[in-house]
């Protein structure tokens, strides 16, 4: 009976009850909008990084990520490779081999991370082969291919078939130098990607460093995301003197980023629901000072104040959770259809670029957004009422019926 007669009671002033839900409507639509956004533009940031270097769990030598010497491969690279094969959840894997050296062009020199890569299961793996923009990702019939990076041949000033030179250090610290012929240029979501990271034949590599059969680097695709810590624990046990680490530890700015990214679009969600507790306080409030005599007269005839208050209370939930769920409803599709179409970027690609952002940017909600939504409206509906509410219980009975 309570939550019947707060309904009515909430559409006594029809025109101010609208107003409120109008203003909580768009400020939920308004938010959610803005959290998807925000959330789709960091994880579409995310699968960028995993599908250009990261993927989903690297091995490497255990001082190799601090110290990144030509020396510190991978031992037993045969026995890795077994339980790599005998694990069914991994889709794919790459080796690398790794080396820091310079690439220099008649023009201009750089620093560079130069990987020696096998095409075939780089393919697997990264994404690089999809983002050639000249030439190609590497040809059968060529040696000393070199693929480079569009940021990379413009600080050159390179194009395609121009010869650039690579120094680096062998195995037995000796300086090697190569001449190579830039068969493809890749452009990225990141141009510090773009302007750092060369990509030549592991086999190449390989014989210029003065070894056989090294591998600095395996980067792996699990078939399921959420089977990578089990990919890693299984790895991690049966391997041993190897460093095991999925895409979390290898980048963990990546995923502190995003733990703090919810905290803040919560904050903003808090700060719109904050503003609209003032508009529903002061609602609810002109509503008890209109029916004090109303509130009166149910009292004498035996209301409890208990009761009373909980109409009161009742009346404020039913007022924002009805502005709260239409304007979900209208976030929630928005988000679907942006999820579904992208929202191109493309305008600012520059700077997009700069911070290793997709051009294209496909909005999500997750779920525990709407329920946090929906706690945040319930608080702030009990918040907003509870002067009115205190203010209506304090009544006398005998004087609030002689109000006019």
């Amino acid at each position: 009976m309570i939550v019947q007669l707060a309904w009515k009671n909430i559409w006594r002033n029809k025109k101010r009850s609208l107003i409120l839900v109008l203003a909580t409507c768009f400020g939920v639509w308004g938010g959610i909008f803005t959290s998807g956004f925000s959330v789709g533009m960091w994880e579409g940031t995310i699968e960028s990084a995993i599908d250009r270097e990261l993927s989903h769990i690297q091995i490497h030598h255990p001082k190799f990520r601090d110290e990144k010497l030509v020396s510190q491969f991978i031992p037993d690279i045969d026995n890795v490779r077994k339980n790599l094969l005998n694990e069914d959840l991994i889709s794919a894997y790459s080796e690398r081999i790794i080396v820091e050296g310079i690439i220099s062009s008649p023009v201009s020199t750089r620093g560079v991370k130069i990987f020696g890569i096998e095409p075939s299961q780089e393919k697997k793996v990264t994404s690089i082969y999809r983002k050639v923009i000249d030439g190609s990702y590497f040809t059968e019939d060529k040696e000393n291919q070199i693929v480079i990076g569009s940021k990379l041949a413009e600080q050159l000033k390179v194009k395609l078939n121009s010869k650039v030179v690579l120094f680096f250090q062998s195995i037995d610290n000796n300086l090697v130098a190569s001449a190579f012929r830039v068969a493809g240029i890749f452009k990225t979501e990141s141009s510090i990607y773009d302007a750092s990271v060369v990509f030549v034949s592991r086999e190449e590599l390989q014989s210029l460093l003065g070894a056989k059969d090294i591998v600095h680097e395996v980067a792996i695709r699990v078939r399921d995301v959420n089977m990578i810590d089990v990919v890693k624990n299984r790895l991690r046990a049966n391997i041993t003197n190897v460093l095991v680490e999925d895409w979390k530890e290898i980048a963990p700015e990546y995923a502190l980023t995003r733990g703090i990214l919810y905290v803040e679009l919560n904050i903003f969600m808090g700060v719109i629901l904050f503003a609209l507790l003032f508009g529903i306080s002061n609602t609810m409030m002109m509503s008890v000072f209109e029916r004090i005599r109303e509130f009166g007269m149910l009292m004498a005839i035996g209301m409890k104040r208990s009761k009373l208050f909980g109409l009161i209370i009742s009346e404020s939930v039913m007022l924002l959770f009805t502005g709260g769920a239409i304007g979900a409803f209208l976030g929630w599709i928005t988000v679907l259809v942006l999820s579904k179409t992208g929202v191109d970027l493309s305008m600012v690609t520059e700077g997009l670029s700069a911070y290793s952002i997709p051009v294209v940017l496909y909005p999500k909600v997750p779920l525990h957004m709407y329920i946090s939504l929906f706690l945040m409206l319930l608080a702030t509906a009990i918040i907003a009422s509870i002067s009115p509410a205190v203010k209506a219980i304090r009544l006398k009975p005998v004087e609030a019926m002689r109000t006019f």
